[in-house]
């Protein structure tokens, strides 16, 4: 049977806060203390239990990168990291929250199981067999990813050339070696009614763009449509909104960043994604405007982009650009 999204319980190699009401901790002084202090600055996860949903922030050296959330334990969805962070009220009289600290495998393993999904079991293989699962992957020198479930614990095992590699265990009583072990968890979530699925070996656990990166881009392309309507390009905005739609067939970003509708939510985009998105965009539009004499895209882009220059290089947008910026 199902567990709960409330129940669910997630391997850890250190509790830096032990699951604690929320009305005791402050979600932002906790995120903005982990990215201050350098020995704060680690490889975990924050999970929220909320009365209506559960949140999985994940974090990589104190920076929040990702972030899910269910609201019945078996379907997850990612989430932009400001809508995240923004469902935790200030002051929460309900809810739990803990710190954990934990491999960068598991966090990858984590999220793979939460939102992609898993690549199922032969039909003719025995459904409640142990043995017959574990002979499974010996046979096909399986390479990849188990997620074994069980009363809302979730443990995953690596298995290299179908034997265990390495495991990360919620369930931190069990003893004997990483395949007794094994065979124990596979046991119990078989006997309880629990799940045992496996997946590919799951890529590193992927970056959103910071919300702080996407306000930069929403700011850089409204003030660049603004100048371009003061400089006498008076079709700027129209030209800018027809080029977004052609564009997020390509780049599926683009669909937050209309020009008219305010207060959009965030997307859930890579950086590199996202800048190749923006830097589209602004191609795209100033390709199709007459610009007024005296005016070029290059110099017209420089004066814009200035102000925030150092984190628009840094996340790659003037490399995507069709010129080159004279700075």
């Amino acid at each position: 049977m199902p567990v709960a999204a409330g129940h669910l319980r997630y391997p850890k190699a250190r509790a830096l806060l032990p699951r604690t009401r929320l009305a005791y901790v402050h979600l932002q002084n906790l995120l903005t203390d982990a990215k201050r202090d350098r020995a704060a600055r680690v490889f975990g996860y924050v999970a929220i239990w909320l009365p209506e949903e559960f949140l999985v922030l994940y974090m990589e050296e104190g920076d929040v990168v990702n972030a899910t959330a269910t609201t019945d334990g078996r379907h997850w969805r990612a989430l932009p990291i400001g809508e995240a962070v923004a469902k935790v009220p200030a002051a929460a009289e309900y809810g739990e929250i803990c710190f954990h600290e934990a491999e960068d495998e598991q966090l990858a393993a984590m999220y793979a199981t939460q939102v992609s999904p898993d690549i199922g079991w032969p039909a003719e293989l025995p459904a409640a067999g142990t043995s017959a699962l574990l002979g499974n992957l010996m046979a096909t020198l399986f390479d990849g990813l188990l997620e074994v479930m069980a009363d809302g614990e979730v443990n995953y095992l690596v298995f290299q050339h179908g034997m265990p590699l390495r495991g990360y265990v919620a369930n931190e009583s069990l003893a004997g070696d990483l395949t007794t072990r094994s065979r124990a968890l596979i046991d119990r979530a078989l006997l309880t009614g629990g799940s045992v699925r496996r997946w590919d070996v799951p890529p590193m656990l992927p970056n959103q763009a910071a919300p702080a990166l996407i306000s930069a881009y929403r700011d850089l392309t409204a003030t660049l449509v603004r100048r371009l309507q003061e400089s006498g390009a008076e079709s700027a905005l129209a030209v800018a909104e027809h080029a977004r739609h052609q564009l997020m067939g390509t780049h599926p970003a683009l669909e937050r960043f209309s020009l008219t509708i305010p207060n959009q939510r965030d997307p859930v985009v890579e950086p590199g994604a996202l800048s190749a998105a923006i830097a589209a965009w602004l191609g795209e539009t100033l390709w199709h405007l007459h610009l007024p004499d005296g005016v070029t895209a290059e110099r017209l882009l420089a004066e814009v982009a200035r102000p925030r220059r150092h984190l628009f290089q840094a996340a790659g947008l003037f490399e995507s650009l069709p010129w080159t910026i004279p700075w």
